[in-house]
């Protein structure tokens, strides 16, 4: 099996040893595991691509290369050049610092990497750890992915729904704040929306006495819908949510069809 590796929170980030850990074991000893991710940290770039200018790209050793894009950039970097057109078997995303659970899926570029192998036909993964006071203090805060990480791709791999329509199915999966041996199981769960808190922003004045806006986040320990995925991970679960880049709201063409006749 050829896997390709990237993230959003950059080549040297903690996460991306634990991916290549995690698919190393998925590929076995006579598979290949190719690494493109960002020169830089991408967080919250969603499924942008570097259409309006060129990036640059580096092999830094064997199988792996940093790219100057976005996750999405590295993906199609890493078809179309590093791999000259031999699409991989499996693309996996992250493992992100934080999780990419309820609205913050919106703005992931981990999401990002993940929905653009999707598109180009290739199944992936995209994998986050949820922060909080059960992985402060631990060894390494990705230890719930580090345990269950290959076991919960094995599972997709082989038991998964995996389509084959136009808007492919990919999977966002989230590892809960607690110790490995904490975690509960995993659970299927859809998008939850995290009320009464959103992403802002905070002018601030800089030495020179330049305004600036910092772009900030909401709480994310603010549960979400029992049964939905942020809330799912505060109890101590792995969530699962398979996904689809259709942005199309199914379950209003008909009516709004109706109404605008």
């Amino acid at each position: 099996m050829r896997i390709l590796i990237t993230n959003d929170d950059g080549i040297n980030a903690p996460g991306l040893e634990v991916l290549t850990a995690i698919a190393h074991e998925i590929a076995g000893p006579e598979g290949e595991v190719w690494t493109v991710a960002p020169a830089f940290e991408q967080s919250g770039v969603g499924h942008c691509i570097s259409y309006s200018h060129p990036m640059m790209i580096a092999r830094l050793s064997d199988r792996r290369y940093a790219a100057e894009g976005s996750p999405a950039d590295c993906v199609l970097a890493a078809i179309y050049d590093v791999l000259d057109g031999a699409k991989p078997d499996l693309v996996l995303s992250g493992v992100n610092r934080g999780n990419n659970a309820a609205e913050n899926t919106l703005y992931s570029g981990t999401i990002g990497g993940a929905m653009e192998a999707a598109l180009q036909g290739i199944p992936s993964v995209a994998l986050s750890q949820y922060m909080g006071r059960g992985t402060d203090d631990l060894d390494t805060p990705f230890e719930a992915a580090v345990v269950h990480g290959a076991a919960v791709v094995r599972r997709l791999l082989e038991k998964g729904i995996w389509t084959q329509d136009d808007y492919r199915v990919f999977y966002n999966v989230n590892f809960p704040p607690v110790a490995a041996d904490k975690v509960l199981g995993t659970k299927v769960a859809a998008i939850g929306f995290r009320r009464d808190t959103s992403f802002s922003c905070e002018p601030q004045i800089s030495p020179t006495g330049r305004r600036y806006l910092w772009i900030k986040g909401g709480p994310q320990h603010t549960p979400t819908l029992p049964g939905t995925d942020a809330a799912v991970n505060l109890e101590g679960w792995i969530s699962v949510t398979p996904m689809r880049a259709d942005l199309t709201a199914h379950d209003l063409l008909a009516r709004l069809e109706a109404q605008l006749a």
